[in-house]
């Protein structure tokens, strides 16, 4: 099979490739790029774990060719952390609000959560559990995923919020 080139920014920076039209943008995030925040887990598109964001959109890199991604410009959960290195404001919310326990499918949620609040800047708690809806976590329960979502929409608002955000009626 012929390789195809593919010219893509990652997180800010100019990546070529070659690659067979087969790869997917997963394997070449993870392979090529070293963008191992890209989790593969169910290979289907169900869980969530290899989101990415696309041209602003956010997507499921397992389910893309490389070769679709040309010319676009991704990033991944390593390019949501502010400029000097230290955690961005989703990163750090899911820190602080223990949004995460094994942290497979941490990267693909935080990806998420940053595309979602960008839609969605004041969500509602109905509107944050379908916004999570599509990513599977098998440890947390989701409690503290709520509340990093939460958490992070107040302080991209500028508001300061209790911890102890209620997540009653689950």
């Amino acid at each position: 099979m012929s390789e195809v080139t593919v010219h893509m920014s990652v997180n800010g920076t100019a990546r070529r490739g070659r690659v067979e039209p087969r790869k997917t943008l997963a394997d070449f995030l993870r392979e090529d790029c070293v963008a191992t925040s890209v989790h593969l887990a169910c290979e289907h598109g169900v869980c969530g774990a290899c989101t990415v964001i696309v041209d602003g959109v956010a997507s499921r890199s397992c389910l893309m060719f490389a070769v679709q991604a040309d010319g676009a410009s991704i990033t991944t959960a390593e390019g949501l952390a502010n400029p000097d290195g230290s955690l961005g404001i989703v990163q750090d919310a899911f820190r602080q609000c223990h949004g995460l326990q094994c942290g497979f499918c941490t990267p693909g949620f935080v990806v998420s959560v940053t595309a979602f609040l960008q839609e969605n800047a004041d969500p509602s708690l109905e509107e944050i559990r379908e916004g999570i809806a599509g990513n599977l976590c098998r440890c947390t329960g989701y409690q503290g995923i709520i509340k990093a979502v939460q958490h992070a929409a107040a302080t991209m608002a500028g508001t300061p919020t209790a911890m102890t955000t209620s997540t009653e009626g689950n």
